[in-house]
């Protein structure tokens, strides 16, 4: 019986092993990711030729290496030529192979010049789409410069808010482990695409391998960068700068697809656009059923990759919002703090937000979980409060 448990759990460990093993081989790439932009292939190319160039360097010195020591060996009696460096050969040798090498890394350095240039000059005369990516603590704000709809008279950018997605929330299509976000950024292949990037508080990187690009998000400055797209597909990022607690919660996930998916894709963006617009603008007295509906669902967007689901926090960075003296106190104090942060602290400025989200907020989290304040926020209160 011992000896059957004991091969029982051989076999276990080595099922346990083989299956980690082909998990491991399947997650595993040996070389880059596939380019889907046409500076990203570049790249790709320039690291492929100098990969090739190594490779074969490599084979020759150890082919004559090992040529050396098993034909030249002592127990062979091979007595060691003392007089190499008088020869042609010897003397010559000492600049052949440095022009050799030289002339291998000036092939090399030209055409990543010209790549590198090509990286960051932004091409003039050409039909570009402007995207601005604004980096937040911890999420992404994607604004599309060219395409926008008109709101109280007035001309608004189509925007949208990409945050971390937890792990058993992320559906079948996103990217991998701790790489999922609720909206990607959606992009039409065949397009040159102008990222103006900047940040709204701290220092943060936007980087998509497969797109080639990586540019830091600096406070009060504005960078630029750019993408050639050339194929459809979903391909994840990451921010790049050290940017706070929740750095690592910082995901990117672009997705590329058709002129005329992007087209159908953008007109939904712009319709729900126009219904919350219209929705917000309405002067009527909003039920506590329907401000505890919207409400949970704009904190569980906005606020809860920091407070919790649950409102338990993460103290000390991120303070709990269940029983505090901020959500359960005088509703002025509670309306300051979200319109205008909190200095010092990863609070910021909730002022971007429509009165009638911030009311909804504001009223879930003084009647959720324990909380039970019985207070109602009305956008017109938040209208007053700004």
């Amino acid at each position: 019986m011992a000896a059957i448990s004991k091969r029982l759990g051989a076999l276990s460990v080595f099922s346990l092993l083989a299956g980690w093993a082909g998990g491991a081989r399947a997650e595993m790439a040996l070389n880059f990711p596939e380019p889907a932009a046409g500076v990203a292939q570049e790249i790709y190319d320039i690291h492929m030729l100098t990969s090739a160039i190594a490779t074969v360097l490599l084979v020759i010195i150890l082919v004559v290496v090992g040529y050396s020591l098993y034909f030249h060996r002592k127990s062979r009696g091979y007595q060691a030529d003392q007089h190499f460096h008088e020869t042609w050969f010897g003397q010559w040798s000492w600049v052949i192979v440095p022009v050799l090498v030289l002339g291998i890394d000036l092939t090399i350095a030209d055409s990543a010049q010209k790549t590198l240039e090509k990286v960051w000059e932004v091409p003039k005369n050409v039909d570009l789409m402007d995207v601005k990516v604004i980096g937040h603590q911890w999420w992404w704000e994607y604004e599309y410069l060219d395409h926008s709809v008109e709101i109280d008279g007035k001309p608004k950018a189509v925007r949208v808010e990409s945050r971390y997605l937890p792990e058993d929330q992320a559906g079948e299509e996103t990217a991998g482990y701790l790489r999922a976000v609720d909206n990607p950024l959606v992009l039409p292949v065949g397009k040159k695409v102008r990222f103006l990037h900047t940040s709204a508080d701290v220092l943060h990187a936007f980087w998509v391998p497969e797109l080639a690009v990586k540019k830091d998000a600096i406070p009060g400055y504005v960078t630029e960068t750019w993408v050639d797209l050339t194929r459809e597909g979903r391909f994840s990022g990451q921010c790049a700068e050290l940017c706070g607690t929740w750095h690592s919660r910082m995901p990117i996930e672009v997705e590329v697809v058709s002129q005329e998916r992007f087209k159908s894709w953008m007109e939904e963006q712009k319709q729900t656009m126009l219904v919350a617009a219209a929705e917000a603008s309405l002067d009527k007295d909003w039920t506590r059923e329907e401000l505890m509906e919207k409400g949970r669902g704009n904190y569980n967007t906005r606020c809860a990759s920091c407070h919790q689901i649950n409102g338990e926090g993460l103290p000390p960075a991120f303070p709990a919002l269940t029983g505090s003296a901020i959500v359960m106190g005088p509703l002025q104090a509670h309306l300051d703090i979200v319109l205008n942060g909190k200095p010092g602290t990863a609070m910021t400025p909730w002022n971007t937000l429509t009165d009638l989200e911030l009311a909804s907020i504001i009223t879930y989290e003084r009647n959720a979980w324990k909380n039970n304040t019985g207070d109602l926020v009305q956008p017109r209160d938040i209208k007053a409060a700004r």
